[in-house]
Parts: structure tokens; C-alpha cells; sequence
């Protein structure tokens, strides 16, 4: 048994990599708030976080090279990491950015854990000795439940309507984010049986970045006024993403598919909290806790089989 496939190990490493992901929720609210990016400038949002992965790109590649990796890609790797870039960085984060602009921190995070159900599905398709079983189906649809539960007071009319409800450009597509990014990650896994996971993470973030960077100043994006908490924030955002996706990347090398992405259901937890804290997001509320305890049962049902 390897460092990384010790389970207080992949409960330790997976938990920060959450923590680092659940703090970008604010992060984001924030970095939009600092640039005076508004809600519907999309270009915008996209050219941010485009700067956002050239930044982690450029940081993993600068690690491994220090620590002697090599960086060298055979020509078929070149395709395979353009794709994967695109389909994890790019996509996912076109959706994942407009998403979060358009609701609240706290919803998002605990949408964004509909890719845990994502991935147990798709790994139980594509790899033999990751099926679902009862155990794993029961898990996910707590979680699931919680997902559903954040948008109850939508259903019921009781919800301010800037705040609650479901809409495609919000909540659509945090949720859409999450199953392409389910979908790019069992890609990336097969990847990185054969070369190095931070290489590949720092290749897919830095392509994937200037993708959006493109985008973003191809629509007429533009982000003005970087003032010293504006660059510190987003200095933070790239170095997040940096150890979260290497990290992660590790641990799905090492584990199983299910394993690894159970642990997503810690995200909304710390999304949650930490929006509420930094954003003054509402968060004792029903559907809120109701959401957070559901989600949390659904790690801990399926982790007992793992």
C-alpha cells in the first residue's frame, strides 16, 4: 500500500484539495466584486478565469521542472493534452464561471457535488473493478437529495427570487460544470497511467487557460483596475487550483474513481461556510442545512464500503 492509497492519507489529502476548492466559491465572488466585474459581462468572466489557470499551469510546470520532471511530450501526448485542457479547463470552467456569477456562493457549492453522482455512474461503465453497488447508489442519492434540497425554497415560492429558483445560466450550469468535469477526469485518469499526474495538471490548466484567455479577449472581454488585493486574490486562485487538480490528480492515479470523488461531498461543507463567512451569504437556513447534513451522509454511506 502506496503513501497515496492509505485511506487517513486519501481522507487527508482529498479533504484539503475540498477545503482549496471550497474556498473559490468566495474567492470568485470576491475577485468579481474587487474588478468590477458585473453579472453580465461574460467575457469578462471568462478572461478571468482564463488568467486564473494560465497562472496554475505556468506554477505546476515551474514545480516539476525544479524537481527534476521531465516536461517533454511525445507527439500523441500533444493532442491528448490539448483535448483534456479544452474539455477540463476550458468547458468546465465556462460553465463553472457564469454559474457562480449568477447565483449565490452557497447554492453552487452544494450543486457543483452532482458531479460525485456523475463519476460513480460513469466509473461503474468503465472500469470493472469499480461497480455500483447498494451502498454506493444509497450514498449518492442523499447527496443527491441535498442537491435537490437547496432549490426547495424555489419550488415552494417561498425563496426571494434573486436568491432561490432554478435558472440555466445559474444553477444550470454550476451543475452542467460538474458532469463535464466528472467526464474529463476519468479521461485525465486514464492519461496519467502513462506519464506524470503533476505534469499532466500543470499541461491541462496552462492549455486550458490560454483557451479561455483567447475567448474572453475574442468576445471583447476586458479586466481593468488590478489593484494589490485584486492580484493577491487572484494569485491565490492560481495557486489553489495548482495543488487542488495535482493533488487530485495523484489520488485518482492511485484509487479508484468512486473512491476519490466521494470526498467532493466535503466541498459544499467548507463552499458553504466559507461563503457564508466571508460574503455574508445566508446560511442558517433550511434547505441549507437540510442540504449540508444530507450531503454529508451521502459521504459517510459510501465511504464505509471504501
Amino acid at each position: 500500500m502506496s503513501f497515496f492509497t492509505r485511506p487517513r492519507n486519501v481522507f487527508l489529502l482529498a479533504g484539503l484539495c475540498c477545503l482549496l476548492w471550497g474556498s473559490a466559491y468566495p474567492a470568485i465572488k470576491q475577485g468579481y466584486a474587487l474588478l468590477e466585474i458585473s453579472r453580465s459581462d461574460l467575457a469578462a468572466q471568462i478572461l478571468f478565469a482564463g488568467y486564473r489557470f494560465v497562472g496554475a499551469g505556468a506554477l505546476l510546470l515551474m514545480f516539476a521542472k525544479l524537481t527534476g520532471k521531465d516536461l517533454r511530450l511525445q507527439r500523441a501526448q500533444v493532442g491528448e493534452m490539448a483535448a483534456l485542457g479544452v474539455f477540463q479547463t476550458t468547458l468546465q470552467y465556462i460553465f463553472f464561471y457564469i454559474g457562480v456569477a449568477n447565483t449565490t456562493g452557497v447554492k453552487a457549492s452544494i450543486l457543483n457535488t452532482s458531479g460525485v453522482f456523475f463519476s460513480v455512474l460513469l466509473a461503474h461503465f468503465l472500469y470493472h473493478n469499480d461497480t455500483l453497488t447498494w451502498r454506493k447508489m444509497s450514498g449518492c442519492v442523499l447527496g443527491l437529495a441535498g442537491v435537490l434540497a437547496v432549490n426547495a425554497g424555489g419550488l415552494l415560492g417561498d425563496a426571494h427570487p434573486a436568491d432561490t429558483g432554478f435558472s440555466w445560466l445559474g444553477e444550470g450550469f454550476v451543475v452542467l460544470a460538474a458532469l463535464v468535469l466528472s467526464s474529463a477526469s476519468l479521461y485525465g485518469k486514464r492519461l496519467s497511467q502513462r506519464m506524470d499526474s503533476v505534469v499532466m495538471t500543470g499541461y491541462q490548466l496552462g492549455i486550458g487557460g490560454v483557451v479561455l484567455v483567447a475567448i474572453g479577449w475574442g468576445a471583447g472581454g476586458q479586466i481593468g483596475g488590478f489593484t494589490w488585493p485584486a492580484g493577491l486574490l487572484l494569485a491565490y486562485m492560481a495557486l489553489l487550483s495548482a495543488v487542488a487538480f495535482a493533488l487530485w490528480g495523484v489520488l485518482l492515479k492511485h484509487n479508484r474513481v468512486s473512491t476519490v470523488a466521494l470526498y467532493s461531498f466535503l466541498v459544499p461543507v467548507f463552499g458553504a461556510g466559507l461563503s457564508a463567512l466571508f460574503l455574508g451569504e445566508s446560511l442558517l437556513e433550511w434547505k441549507y442545512l437540510a442540504a449540508l447534513v444530507l450531503v454529508s451522509l451521502g459521504i459517510y454511506r459510501v465511504t464505509q464500503e471504501a
